[in-house]
Formats: structure tokens, sequence, C-alpha cells
């Protein structure tokens, strides 16, 4: 996942501190100038701002005083909580932060050497696919001599300021942090892929064994290193109002533990081993808790033993950090942002995952077949211009997760400008042996729509049985422009590639063989297989047959009525060839042909799909082969001007 950085605005860390040490000058950022265009485009700070150099606010200042903890950082004026908390949860977590901040041991002031200090330091982003390495000066924004954005609760601790400031330099200016969201910040740091889970939509805390899964799954995410926060929806007017639970609206939170916890004292709680699921947040103001169940110095902790209590590390303070029941996290939270770290790992004792990473663009072009803009699926007419993305379950079936990310649009704001595209996309299962772009929706089927929203991502999760299966990924309106980054996840390899090419390619010897006459979309739905006294029909699979070239199912095991979802497209040179599907059996470890059907006379227009119930009368079975097979079949023909 992380690769050596590219240097932002071709600044390069090394090269210009050894400038700096030799000429002995403190870097100034001439990319990211000590002016208010750096602080702001529409609504300056709340006073007069001085830009101060740490050892101008402090006499002995430090990167890190006594490490780094998530208990460090404080929100400043600006309304970046959201950024706040991502900070929070990345120090957490020693593998990313020493990623985000590099040779963090070079960049601390040493004081038996202060010629070796430069003014200068960097930090690493994932910023669209890609690892980018930001350069800033230490001159930071105060008014009356403190810090006015996001600041350690040490004085002198100066990390998460300087990392706030390269932040900003990436979006442009410090007011671009104002409103954003924590999953996006979070993979900024990480490369990791984010879900966003509507807590309100789902009321997770009315079904218990619907949040039972879910609380598994978020342990599952922060048992592996992912890293989790939440938010309480808010109207304009609600930003920032305390409620009566001690929770704040429109605030973002992060997430710093999540755990069963063990109830009962001394041996008993072993032995009677109950657990409650609980879960820890920080409020990134440093103060302002939960008073609800399981807060600070609340009757339920009575229920834990001091050995346990011990491990929770509990501090009764309003340090900003509380623990809920998992339940009431559900039920007074309205938003989460589970941000997975996906284990692409060759070599590794836990869960892996293939994953492929298409980047594209939404453009517009004169010529239909070339366009690539056609809005979502609502958009019938359009809907198959867009970008195309082909993917195999070779698995009986397979958790297929699908993460699809646009540019991040916070650079412009102070244009006017600066919002997400609403997008998302859709997956439909098609023929077996499809390679061609899909121009018209026939028989394939749209298995799954993510949502359609403004977000810079939109995730979804989904358990696919196996097939071969096109993602398309829109807009929601057709016409709209824009780049996209589209990660795909399977357990095995799913030879994800894009669908470029319309139809067959011409070749020299085409005129010889033949060129194709017409496109024939053959799909077996299902079967009905009377079993008979002398031959066992279970185990059934499919063989679809056209001049030369056939398609197999899957087996069905175990089954005389098996559903195939079998599809198949044939570019056909001779239209009056039959097509012939024939039906196996499987079983055993041998396979038994059981009877076949021939389909002739297919229609030559763009009529709607024939569905031929095909029973012993058009059946062509093999002499000792007594009973019956009913085969659901539907073919469409498609002219084209090949």
């Amino acid at each position: 996942m992380f690769s050596s950085p590219a240097p932002y605005k071709n600044q390069h860390y090394a090269e210009l501190k050894k400038h700096c040490i030799q000429t002995k000058t403190l870097f100034e950022d001439p990319e990211f100038p000590a002016t208010n265009s750096s602080l702001f485009y529409s609504r300056p700070p709340p006073g007069v701002v001085q830009w101060k150099r740490p050892k101008d606010i402090h006499n002995s200042p430090h990167l890190f005083v006594e490490g780094i903890s998530s208990h460090d950082l404080n929100q400043g004026v600006v309304g970046n909580c959201w950024f706040v908390a991502a900070c929070s949860c990345l120090a957490l977590k020693p593998h990313l932060w020493q990623k985000v901040i590099p040779d963090w041991k070079e960049q601390e002031w040493d004081s038996e050497h202060p010629e070796k200090y430069a003014g200068i330091f960097h930090f690493c982003f994932w910023i669209f696919g890609e690892w980018v390495d930001v350069v800033v000066d230490d001159r930071l924004p105060t008014i009356n001599g403190e810090l006015i954005y996001c600041h350690s609760k040490q004085n002198n601790e100066f990390w998460s300021a300087l990392l706030e400031k390269a932040y900003a330099k990436l979006s442009g200016c410090y007011e671009s942090l104002e409103g954003g969201n924590t999953g996006d910040a979070v993979v900024d740091f990480s490369g990791a892929v984010s879900e966003a889970i509507d807590l309100k939509k789902e009321e997770f805390y009315k079904d218990q064994n619907k949040q039972d899964t879910f609380f598994e799954d978020i342990l599952k995410v922060w048992d592996r290193g992912g890293i989790i926060s939440c938010s309480v929806r808010a109207e304009k007017h609600e930003i920032e109002l305390k409620m009566g639970n001690g929770l704040v609206k429109g605030h973002a939170y992060s997430v710093t533990a999540v755990k069963k916890v063990r109830l009962g004292h001394g041996l008993l709680a072993f032995f009677k081993n109950e657990t409650i699921p609980l879960i820890r947040m920080r409020n990134p103001w440093g103060k302002t808790e939960w008073n609800g169940a399981w807060s600070d110095s609340s009757e339920e902790w009575s229920k834990v033993g001091d050995t346990e209590r011990g491990k929770l590390d509990i501090t009764v303070e309003d340090d900003g950090e509380f623990w809920m029941s998992f339940s009431d996290w559900c039920k007074f939270f309205t938003d989460a942002d589970i941000c997975r770290l996906m284990n692409t790992s060759l070599i590794s004792i836990n869960k892996t995952w293939n994953e492929v990473v298409h980047f594209g663009s939404w453009t517009k072009h004169g010529d239909p077949l070339l366009n690539r803009c056609g809005g979502c699926a609502n958009h019938k007419h359009t809907f198959l211009q867009n970008p195309q993305y082909l993917f195999d379950v070779t698995k009986e079936s397979d958790e297929v997760l699908i993460s699809l990310q646009q540019r991040d649009m916070k650079i412009h704001r102070r244009y006017g400008q600066g919002e997400n595209l609403t997008i998302g996309f859709s997956i439909l299962r098609v023929e077996l042996n499809r390679k061609y772009r899909l121009h018209e929706i026939l028989t394939q089927k749209c298995l799954h729509t993510s949502t359609y929203i403004n977000a810079r991502t939109v995730f979804m999760r989904s358990i696919l049985p196996q097939g071969r299966y096109v993602v398309v990924p829109t807009t929601f309106l057709p016409g709209i422009l824009g780049d996209y980054m589209l990660r795909l996840f399977t357990d095995v390899d799913s030879g994800c590639r894009e669908l470029v090419k319309h139809k067959p390619a011409v070749k020299c010897w085409t005129p010889m063989v033949g060129y194709p006459q017409a496109v024939t979309h053959v799909y077996v739905q299902g079967a009905e297989i009377e079993q008979s006294a002398d031959q066992d029909g279970k185990d059934p699979y499919v063989i679809i047959s056209c001049e030369g070239q056939k398609v197999t199912s899957t087996v069905k095991k175990d089954t005389l009525t098996p559903e195939f979802e079998t599809g198949a497209i044939f570019y056909r040179k001779k239209v009056r060839k039959p097509i012939t599907v024939e039906v196996w059996s499987s079983r055993f470890g041998r396979d038994t042909f059981l009877g076949q059907v021939v389909l002739s006379g297919l229609p030559t227009d763009n009529s709607d799909p024939q569905r031929l119930q095909l029973k012993k009368s058009g059946l062509q079975m093999a002499d000792d082969m007594p009973g019956n097979i009913s085969l659901r079949i539907v073919t469409a023909n498609q002219l084209t001007a090949i």
C-alpha cells in the first residue's frame, strides 16, 4: 500500500532543507506563503493574525512531547473537527502515523545541534491512489500569541499544527478545511477503504440480531487495524449544539476502542463469562462527554471488576474521552465511517484481499459510442455509454468490495466551486463469455446498485455467486464530467479489466472466414429434471454451443431443479446454423449426457426476447434416456453492422 511518495508542487524536502542549512536561512514556502491567501478566501479569522515559528511561541518546541497520543489534539477556530478526529485516530496507529510523518526522529528539534534546524517539515498523504510528499515551513498562524487552528494540549508540541498546515496546503487554504468528512481524511492518511454507515436508517438498536452482527463486523475491522469515526447529524443551525446527553450535533468523534467487556467480579467473572459490547470515543474539543450509561462515573461501572476496569484505562475527568454501550452508540449517533485497511500482502496470517485499481474519467464525445458520461440507470438510452469494467467471481460465491472515489474538490472552494459530484455504480451479471462492451440491456440482470450521493467515496459490499459481471461507474445525471478511481477487492484474482472494444475486430483473414452477421444472446435460466429409475440427473450443468464455441455453466450440486442463470453471447457468421443447449450431470465424479435442445429459426430483428418453454416434445434425447427435462431459455438477437 505504501510506495515512494511523489513531491507535491515538485518540492523536494531533502534538497530544500540542505539548501537552507548551507545558507543558514529558515525555509519560507513560496507555494503556501504566510499571507491571508493561505488562511481564507471569504471569512477571515476572528482577530489580527500573526505568523509565528514554534520557537517564537515556546522556548522549547518539540514535534512530540512524551510520544504521540489521541489526547494530544484540540480543535481550533476553524470547523474542522472531522480532520482533528481523523488525527486522533491516526495517533492510535503507529504503523500509519510513521508513514504520514516520515523521518519523524530526524524532523524533531535537536537542542544539541540547533544549526541543523531549517524551519522545514514534510508529511505524506495518500491522494487519489498515490502517496504525495507535502513540504511546509514552520510559520503558524496565531492570535494574541496562541495557535488559532489545531493544537496540542502541551503548548510546546507542534506535530498536529504542522500536519494540519500541510493538509491545508493540499486543500488551498485553512478555510477550505471548514466542513468535511472524517473518513476522507483517514483515507488520505492511510489508503484505507471507507464505508459510510447510516446508523439512523439502519436502526440497529431495534434489532438485536442485526446489532450483534454489526458489532462483530465493527470489532473485526478494529482488531485488524481499521479506523472508525462517528457523528450526530445536524441541521445548519444545530451544528455544534450540545444535546442533553452530552453529545454534540454536527460534530465528528474518533473511536478509540471497541471491546467486549467482561462483567462480574473475581473468579465469578471468568466462570460466568458474561460480556457487554462497549465502544469508546473522543471529542476533538478535548472536553464535553456523553453523560448516559457507561459514562465516566456512571453506576454501570460497578458491574465490572477492578482488573477489567484497569485494562480499560478509565479516567473520571472531562478529557473528552468516554465509553458507551454499543446499543446506545447505534441509537444516538446517526452516521459512522468504517475505514478498512485492506491487507493485500501475498504472505499474511490474516485475511488478504486481491485488489484491482482503475483510474478513469466521465467524458463527453460527439459519437455516442465514444461518450463516457451517460448518467445512472434511470437514463436508459445513455446509461451504457458509461465506462464498463468486467470481472469474474471464480469461487462458488465471493464477497466483493467496490469503492468508487472521485477527486477531492476542496481546493476549488475559493473559486465558488468544490462540491462533490453525485456518483454511484451498478453491477450487472453478464454472459460467461462476454468480452465486448454492453450496448443494450437485454437479459442481463442489474443485481446491485449503490447509493448515489455527493460524497467523495461510494462503497458497497456484495456476496456474488460464481459468474461474470460488469460494474458501471456513473454520475447521477448524464453529461457530468469528472475523474474517478475504482477499487475492487475479491478473495481471489477477479481479472478485472475495462471493456473498451465494441465488437470483434476486422482482421486480414476475416473475408476468408466470414464476417459476423448478428449477435445472439442465449440465457438458460433454470431447469426441471424428472428423475428416472435408471438415471440420476442430480448435479446438472449445461453447455451452450454455437459455431465451434461453447460456454459451460457451473455444476448445481444435489438438485433436480437447478437455477443456472447462465448466459452466452455469440457473434454469428452463419445465422442459419443452430445453437445447441446440452444438459449434463456430473454425478459421482463422471459426466453423463442427459439431453439437448437445438435452437434454430431465432429472430433476426430487435424484437423482445423470446421465452421458450421446452419439454420432451422439443428435446432431442438419447434413446436410452427416459424422462423429461424442462428448460427455461431466453434468446434474443440483435442485428449489427459489423
